[in-house]
């Protein structure tokens, strides 16, 4: 009986002994804690977006000529109205001012003639009194009547002659306001192309040349990108958008959707989107925004405040968290999210507020089943970005 004892006992130490040396070493992990914060569920561009001036016109000229006068450069400061450019037009300013001469002259014979028609008229009304008291014959009344009328008519036909000249001297202007350039509103010239002496060509259809004048206006902006289609359903015109831009890192700036194309575009080998636009709220003087920065939104559909949340990376397959259980080996827990990005996920059942999860899920050898040394808990990770 005493050798059968003596003999397990040796196998017990031999099992033990198997067992240690072949038990896998613990796996180094580092856990964060489950806390609330806020949850938003966005979408974003598909590609960078743009900021665009919220006026822009590449300003062309009707006809080609010869630039004669190029009365701005780029960088310059214009009010709406204001000349930019014109080509050589001494032929048309003559014909204004051959116009204009012809306006005056009208003008005066139109004076002269219904001065006379005036005078006639006063006179046929006095010999017609005459006629009535038999002191001249009606046959004088009555050619002072038909001259009077008839001063009458060359004075109406003065007038429209004064019309006449007028709108030929408005067509003249016009044929000269062609060779002018003038800003549509008030801006600041982006780029100037051509130099006097040299020859502007209007763009023809289907044929683009490069404009004269690039005028934008600087003191106004908005966000213009693609988005997936598969999105363009969930957003809405007002809905808050967080933009962000290289030239300004870690600097989010509030905005909100504007616009939203009715249509889809389809570009060869690309995804299909919708262009989708929105508005800077509240930008302050000291920004300096330019057009033609690149630009990302996040176009915000839902917002949880005060939420269960995780990081998103630490879910797999999206609806398993990994935790430390019992005798320090790690298991795989179920979980039911909610609204999700990125970066969170909105927790509704599985976990509770303190609960600690495992954080490097990537590392190897961390997997359900290992066993588990716990290395450190990040406090920070969870409640990092609020």
């Amino acid at each position: 009986m005493k050798a059968w004892l003596i003999a397990i006992g040796v196998c017990l130490l031999i099992g033990l002994g198997i067992y240690t040396l072949t038990r896998p070493d613990p796996v180094d992990v580092t856990l964060v804690p489950v806390e609330r914060g806020t949850v938003e569920k966005t979408v974003a561009n598909t590609r960078a977006g743009t900021i665009e001036a919220c006026k822009r016109s590449r300003l062309s000229l009707p006809i080609g000529g010869q630039i004669g006068e190029l009365l701005v450069a780029e960088g310059d400061y214009v009010s709406k109205g204001q000349l930019l450019v014109t080509l050589w037009n001494r032929d048309r300013r003559a014909s204004v001012a051959e116009a204009t001469a012809a306006v005056n002259s009208a003008v005066k014979e139109r004076d002269s003639l219904c001065i006379t028609a005036r005078s006639d008229q006063r006179e046929a009304r006095r010999l017609e009194s005459l006629s009535k008291q038999k002191l001249v014959s009606e046959e004088l009344a009555d050619l002072a009547e038909s001259k009077a009328e008839s001063s009458v008519a060359r004075c109406e036909a003065a007038k429209a002659r004064e019309e006449q000249a007028k709108a030929g001297r408005e067509v003249a202007v016009a044929i000269l306001e062609q060779t002018e350039l003038r800003a549509p509103f008030d801006g600041i010239v982006a780029e100037v192309t051509g130099k006097i002496g040299e020859y502007a060509t209007p763009s023809p259809p289907g044929v683009p040349t490069p404009p004269v004048i690039d005028l934008i206006t600087d003191d106004c902006h908005y966000i213009s990108a693609p988005l997936d289609e598969v999105d363009a359903a969930a957003i809405e015109v007002g809905m808050p958008v967080r933009v962000t831009l290289d030239a300004f890192r870690d600097r989010p700036f509030s905005a909100r959707v504007t616009r939203i194309a009715p249509y889809v575009l389809d570009l060869e080998k690309q995804a299909r989107t919708v262009e989708v636009e929105a508005e800077f709220i509240a930008l302050s003087d000291e920004t300096r925004m330019l057009a033609g920065y690149s630009a990302d939104m996040e176009i915000i559909l839902d917002k949880h405040e005060n939420t269960l949340r995780i990081p998103s990376e630490l879910l797999i397959d999206n609806e398993f968290v990994l935790v430390v259980g019992e005798s320090d080996v790690l298991e795989k827990r179920s979980v039911v999210t909610g609204i999700t990005n990125w970066k969170y996920s909105e927790i509704k059942s599985g976990l509770k507020q303190g609960e600690q999860i495992v954080s490097n899920i990537g590392s190897s050898g961390v997997i359900a089943g290992a066993p588990a040394n716990i290395k450190s808990v990040d406090h920070d990770a969870a409640s990092s970005g609020d």
